[in-house]
Parts: structure tokens; sequence; C-alpha cells
């Protein structure tokens, strides 16, 4: 079987992805181009109106350039609208997230006498033993789904419904999984999660975040970590410094913010203040001063005051973030927001976003200014004419080395960003 897959959406949504790659791989697929794949996989986003109608538009695509192809959607659209997805073209078969671990066996079930690719050879590294590898996939970093699932009510929020209550995977098995990665040739895991924060809450021996981050830092092997988003309120001191001591956490923190003003925040039913938030990136540049530390913004929120606008604007440009996620708001059916009073109109919503973007730009504009002439640790891509620093920049470097190598990369110039590789 030729198999393609489409993600749209968070790094859980890329785990997810990967861990099913690696599944039809194990059970001996190739990976293919949508045109050419006899199963065609596209995981779904459902944060926005936007994300919606990406896939919307790639199932279409998929229809009209493949019509005899098996085709899966899932994901968070899927599961929130699965009628609707349901009637696109081509009819593509609908599995929620919920059923989003049964999909292999769907797609391609073994028979009694069948093995799969680790029963065969063994789970441990080589060509045969590891079930995907950087070269596979086509990427360096391996994406590990740690938790899925929320708790949490934010008023604009449909993730709870599509995602369920926060779940966590026991800490034997992120270490194994970690073990893995490492075999398999991965040199940095990305720790994912719908609410990462709350990792460990729901186990039978009840765990946390910081244990799991320092359980990591013991792991055996060579590999880095980097931590996904975290709400403000889960970051707290200890695992700054944790980050900022050891060695094997990249110096990168994306903390959504949304909105300074602390009666928005209120309204939208995020669970900090203003100030929290501020103190905590505060002491991230305190303690890092060359980290990357990016914040997600919705614009143009019912009831959304001028004011209110400016005061965010105002904090933005003299605080210590690197780049804004801005997304322009729009009413998720069913969440609270989608009833509240107050709506902006539509030309309002999009100014909004783009004094915000604005200020995004030139916040990433300081920080690489601030970078020229640092030498920074960072793995190769694209054949190695790209660095992915460790705080999270992208360097471009001449020809000379291939992909996924540990390098050490002096920045040069800010714009366009470009470096020179160390012996």
């Amino acid at each position: 079987m030729r198999y393609a897959i489409t993600t749209f959406g968070c790094r859980v949504n890329q785990a997810d992805s990967l861990e099913l790659e690696m599944g039809l791989r194990a059970r001996g697929a190739t990976r293919g181009t949508i045109d050419e794949a006899d199963l065609v996989v596209v995981n779904t986003c459902s944060v926005t109106a936007t994300a919606d109608h990406g896939a919307r538009q790639t199932l279409r695509r998929v229809a009209r350039l493949n019509p005899g192809a098996r085709v899966v959607a899932t994901g968070c659209y899927a599961t929130r609208d699965g009628e609707a997805v349901a009637m696109l073209p081509g009819a593509p078969e609908v599995v929620s997230n919920t059923e989003k671990d049964a999909i292999l066996d769907r797609v391609l079930p073994l028979s009694p006498d069948d093995e799969t690719t680790a029963q065969r050879f063994g789970d441990g590294p080589g060509a045969c033993g590891a079930l995907v590898s950087p070269d596979s996939v086509g990427r360096v970093a391996f994406m590990l789904r740690v938790q899925t699932g929320c708790d949490e009510r934010c008023a604009f929020c449909i993730i709870p419904s599509t995602r369920g209550h926060g779940r966590s995977l026991d800490k034997t098995h992120v270490l194994s999984a970690v073990s893995h990665a490492a075999a398999s040739g991965f040199n940095e895991v990305v720790l994912t999660g719908v609410h990462l924060g709350s990792y460990g809450r729901d186990l039978n021996m009840p765990s946390s975040l910081p244990d799991l981050l320092a359980a990591l830092d013991r792991h055996p092997s060579d590999v880095t970590f980097r931590i996904s988003s975290l709400e403000p309120m889960d970051c707290p001191p200890g695992v700054i410094d944790l980050v900022a001591s050891s060695g094997r956490f990249a110096p990168h923190f994306h903390l959504p913010l949304q909105h300074a003003s602390d009666a928005m925040l209120r309204r939208m039913r995020r669970p900090y203040t203003f100030d929290l938030y501020r103190r905590t990136v505060d002491r991230i540049r305190d303690r890092m001063p060359h980290a990357g530390i990016g914040s997600d913004l919705i614009a143009g929120f019912p009831g959304d005051r001028d004011e209110d606008a400016q005061h965010t604007l105002d904090y933005l440009a003299g605080s210590p973030l690197t780049y804004l996620h801005v997304f322009p708001y729009s009413p998720r059916p069913g969440t609270e927001a989608s009833r509240l009073e107050g709506r902006l109109p539509s030309p309002v919503v999009r100014e909004r976003a783009r004094a915000l973007r604005d200020v995004g730009t030139d916040l990433s504009g300081r920080f690489r200014q601030s970078q020229e002439g640092q030498v920074r640790p960072g793995l190769t891509l694209e054949g190695g004419t790209v660095v992915a620093t460790d705080n999270y920049l992208k360097v471009a470097v001449p020809p000379g080395t291939t992909g996924n190598q540990r390098v050490q990369v002096r920045i040069t110039a800010a714009s366009p960003l470009s470096g020179e590789l160390l012996d």
C-alpha cells in the first residue's frame, strides 16, 4: 500500500500523524503523493474557520486528483462536523479523534499470521529494527504526544469537545518512546499535548510535567528535547530553571497570551492574569537571554474595546517575545464565545489582526538582529542548507553537509537570516 498523510494544525496533530505513519511503515506501506496513493489521510484542525476551509479544500483536491484512493478524514474538524465532511466530494471516511488510534487496523489490518516489522526483526536500532527514521519521514524532530484532551473551558475553544478529557501517557511509555526515537536516529524529541501542562494529573499514580521533565533530563540517550506550547500558569519558575540549567532542553518557549487585558482574559475564561504572564516571560528572558519566546494572540474577540486592544499592542512592543501567531477571531459553533454579545465588524477584526502582525514582524526582526554574531547549536534541515537552531531560528547556510546533523552555526546576517557552520 502507498499512503499519503496531510496534517493541519497543532503539533499534537503532527504527532498523531507520525504515529500513524510509523504503524503503516511497520506493516509494509510506503509513502507516496496524494495523486498516486492508495490511502490518503487528512488530519484536520478546527481551531478557526480558516482551518476548516483548508481541510475542505484539501479533501476536494484529493477527490479531483485521485478519485480511486481510499480517503480518511480525521482530526478536530472531522470530529466536530463529521456529517459535513462526509458529504464532501469523494465521500471521505470520517474517523473521530476518539477512534483515531484504530485507523491503522481499519486501513491495513493484520491477519493472524502476519507479523509487524518489529516482530520480524526486533525493535532496536538499525535499518531493519527502526520502524521510522528521520530520512523515511522527512523530518528531524520526533513529535511525541505525551498528553491529549483538555479540561479547561476557554470561551473561544472547541478543542475540549473534539479531544475529550485530559489523558496522559504513562511516564514509562514516554521514556520508552524516547529510547525508540534515539535508536531510530532522531536527535530531537518535541513534547506535545493539547494541555501539556496538565500532564500526569489523570494517571493512576499522579505525576506532573515537572516530574516528567526531570525524568527526561536523566534519560541515558543524547537526544535533546523541545517543549511545545505551555499555558502561562503551567510554566512555573522550576520549569524555567530546569530548561535554563539542564543542557537537554531547547531554550524555546511558546506561551499563549491571547490578550493583555485582564478584563478580556476573564471574558475569554483564561485561567491566569496578565501580570502572571508578564512575570513568566520576564523570568525566561532573565535566565536565558537568547531564548526564543513565542505567543498566540486573538484579534477582535467579542467585547474587545479600543483601549483593550491598544493595551495589548503597548505591551507587545516592549516585551521580550520573539514571534507571534495571530488569529483573527472566528466563532466556533458550540463555544461560549459564539453566543457572546459585542461581536466586532469584520473590517475591525482584520485591522486589529494586521496591527498585531506588524508588531510581531518588528519583534522577530529585533530578535534576529540580536542574534547576529552569536553561535548557536542546531540541526541541519533540507539537505543541509538550513539550520534549525535551539532557540527556534531557521538559518540559511552554504551547502556542504547533509540533513539531521548536529552543528554549531554562527549567525552572520539577520536579513535574510544566514550563517556559517563551524568545524
